[in-house]
């Protein structure tokens, strides 16, 4: 049983072998400069650090206290100290 043909994800057009899952080298160019530009992420789950990161190289954070009630919800107050990207 074949499915249907794979479909290069950067424009959509039927997969190329040579280039797989890409139909050129043009489309995995693209696709490698996105990498790199950081438009694609992984998500990752703060609490599975890797051993050999440096603590140092996490941004502060604010004890929940500060940024309004218990919760962390904010109370109405807003969040301080958080950078949006």
């Amino acid at each position: 049983m074949t499915g249907p043909p794979e479909r290069c994800p950067v424009c959509g057009k039927p997969a190329v072998s040579e280039y797989r899952p890409f139909c050129s080298r043009r489309c995995a160019d693209v696709d490698l400069g996105r990498w790199f530009n950081e438009d694609y992420r992984i998500p990752a789950d703060p609490s599975e650090r890797n051993e050999d990161e440096d603590p140092a190289d996490e941004p502060a954070r604010e004890p929940a206290g500060e940024l309004g009630d218990e919760s962390g919800e904010g109370g109405g107050k807003g969040r301080r100290g958080v950078l949006a990207h």
